[in-house]
């Protein structure tokens, strides 16, 4: 019998071989893509390694063995005791990796930092630096910063930092950091940008793990909206300056678990391309502790 995927809105549809990446390798969750020479580069986050990995596919569906491209640290204060959810960014000839470095991953006396690194190849990368180029010291982030989606702006000669704060478990909210070197971060006085929507019963509890990408003439949001702590689900927005007056897509949420698929539970931290007027949409879906990457599609490139 055909495989029915019925958890999506807006003309988004779930690929029916889903899932992707994950199966012998365990929990593979949030991602972050690139898009060169014609070939898709997924960087994943790897839980029983405790480290990001990469692999790379010509279709965005079939995925080469994973190589692990930077791993956790002991140290003294146990910043890196696992490392994850990396955003990558290539400049020229160099590959710019932001990610978080967790001390006790997931418990709520645990803490949350952001890290950088840089790469030649795409595949080994070396640390900037050994301490946190960002760390949670404002109220609302709480004991965690983490999540990063960083894009080069070349007219303001600058990188621009969209990451999540709040709990270990669950970041709560979006804020805003920019950076001329990718290494000292100036965060937005107004933080934090993006909140839930306490009206919209999808959202009520939290927002966040999200990616903002410049799209007709402002900044388009993929971001994860919680019903609760444990159901999650995936929407969008738009704001004219990336930072304020964010507004919610009507076909909110856009891919929401299916009650028999790889994502029965949750549905994690997006990453979208727009390839050759078609959208794809990488995203983390969870049934019971098993996390998995899947695809969804929409046709065209208006949303």
């Amino acid at each position: 019998m055909e495989k029915i995927c019925r958890g999506t809105k807006g003309g988004w549809k779930k690929y029916q071989g889903n899932p992707v990446l994950g199966g012998d390798y365990g929990t593979c969750f949030d991602i972050s893509m690139l898009r060169e020479d014609g070939k898709y580069r997924m960087y994943f986050s790897w839980r029983k390694k405790g480290c990001i990995a990469t692999a790379v596919s010509d279709d965005g569906i079939h995925w080469s063995e994973p190589r692990i491209c930077i791993g956790p640290r002991k140290t003294e204060e146990g910043w890196e005791d696992e490392v994850n959810r990396p955003v990558v960014v290539k400049r020229e000839d160099t590959y710019h990796m932001w990610y978080t470095g967790q001390y006790k991953p997931g418990q709520a006396d645990g803490n949350s930092y952001l890290f950088y690194a840089v790469s030649k190849d795409g595949e080994e990368f070396t640390r900037v630096r050994n301490t946190p180029v960002m760390r949670p010291d404002c109220y609302w982030e709480k004991v965690a910063v983490m999540c990063p989606h960083v894009i080069w702006d070349g007219g303001q000669k600058m990188y621009r930092m969209w990451y999540s704060g709040g709990d270990q478990y669950e970041p709560a909210a979006i804020g805003y950091a920019r950076s001329r070197d990718g290494i000292s971060w100036e965060k937005y006085g107004g933080n934090p940008v993006f909140m839930a929507d306490k009206s919209a019963a999808w959202e009520q509890h939290k927002a966040a793990g999200c990616q903002v990408i410049p799209f007709k003439d402002g900044y388009l949001m993929f971001y994860i909206g919680y019903r609760n702590e444990d159901y999650a689900q995936i929407g969008m927005a738009w704001s004219a300056n990336g930072i304020t007056e964010w507004k919610r897509s009507l076909d909110n949420p856009i891919i929401a678990p299916d009650e028999d698929g790889f994502d029965a539970e949750a549905c994690y931290k997006p990453f979208a391309l727009l390839v050759e007027g078609k959208w794809m949409l990488w995203y983390n879906g969870r049934n019971g502790s098993l996390e998995q990457i899947g695809l969804a599609v929409h046709d065209g490139e208006e949303l």
